[in-house]
């Protein structure tokens, strides 16, 4: 079983990240690492990946937070199923229309 790997909080100068951007963008990407910039010993601004950016960016657009709420409604009140049973449903589905567009 794979494990999720916690994201590392790297505490940076900002002056020390521009000498080493390629490595600090590498951390990021590939590592999943967040680093904060710092100028003086205070911290200014932060890096992290694209994807996860994207997904936070996503989060604060107040359709996709009703779509979760909804979401999280019908699974509290048990309108929910095991993602195996709808993989297995699907997969039947796809087969079936392929049995039916050979014909």
């Amino acid at each position: 079983m794979a494990r999720h790997k916690k994201s590392m909080v790297r505490h940076l100068p900002i002056t020390k990240a521009r000498i080493n951007l390629g490595d600090v963008i590498k951390r990021v990407h590939r590592d999943k690492e967040y680093i904060v910039l710092e100028k003086g010993g205070l911290p200014v601004a932060a890096i992290m990946d694209i994807d996860e950016f994207e997904d936070y960016l996503e989060l604060q657009d107040p359709e996709v937070n009703q779509i979760i709420e909804e979401g999280t409604k019908e699974y509290l009140v048990g309108k929910s199923r095991p993602a195996e049973e709808l993989l297995a449903e699907l997969e039947e589905e796809e087969r079936e229309s392929d049995v039916t567009a050979a014909r």
